[in-house]
């Protein structure tokens, strides 16, 4: 009888989140999935100043306890800082956060799906959105798995993902009580996905791995378990 091998997931980490930070808030959801599925993840290429808010937020935000460098994907600004819900000025660094996914789709992979959380989700509906259109650097996955997701703003990132109807399965899980991207954001996101199924928590911004989300997960990610 043939093992059936876990699929393997690229997890890209929100602002001001390092790797290893963000390995440690994933914890109870690779834990969760141990068997099922093979968590990978990825930080963003630029280092972000300790004094910088996590995408303009308060205290649940989920940035990095360890003491590795917080980074994140790219800055609304040209100061080294990042708000998810206002209209950038710039957005600084964005074709080095896609060269680093680009990078290590390409040398770590293959990826059965993407996981992105909060600015790390935004950058996975860009990389899908991109990779729809015929960007060679992003093979579609199978799947996607945005938490605390958003409709990045700034054209460069908006435009793709506004123009494309994003036909691949996906899962939205967002917080009813989410301070950082509140629930209407995320659901904005969703909408640009047919089909998408949804999970909402009654928690804030982190990503969720309590008996009953732990159910969600399994039962979306088994479709596609050969």
């Amino acid at each position: 009888m043939a093992v059936r091998q876990p699929l393997r997931v690229l997890c890209l980490a929100g602002f001001r989140q390092s790797e290893r930070g963000f390995r440690e808030k994933t914890g109870a959801l690779r834990k969760a999935l141990r068997g099922r599925a093979e968590l990978v993840c990825l930080s963003g290429p630029h280092p972000v100043p300790e004094a910088a808010d996590p995408e303009g937020a308060g205290p649940d935000s989920g940035s990095c306890a360890s003491e590795e460098q917080p980074r994140g994907w790219w800055f609304s600004e040209e100061a080294a800082v990042f708000s998810a819900l206002e209209e950038p000025t710039v957005c600084r660094g964005l074709e080095e956060a896609l060269d680093t996914v680009a990078q290590a789709l390409n040398k770590l992979g293959p990826f059965d799906g993407l996981l992105g959380f909060s600015q790390g989700a935004a950058l996975a509906a860009l990389v899908c959105a991109l990779g729809q259109t015929g960007d060679a650097r992003f093979p579609l996955p199978r799947f996607i798995i945005l938490v605390s997701g958003f409709c990045p703003r700034g054209l460069r990132l908006k435009e793709p993902i506004l123009k494309a109807s994003l036909a691949l399965p996906s899962l939205h899980v967002f917080g009813d009580t989410d301070r950082v991207i509140p629930s209407q954001e995320s659901l904005q996101l969703a909408h640009q996905f047919p089909g998408a199924s949804t999970l909402t928590h009654s928690g804030g911004h982190f990503i969720p791995a309590a008996a009953a989300q732990r159910q969600a997960y399994l039962k979306f990610l088994d479709q596609f378990i050969e």
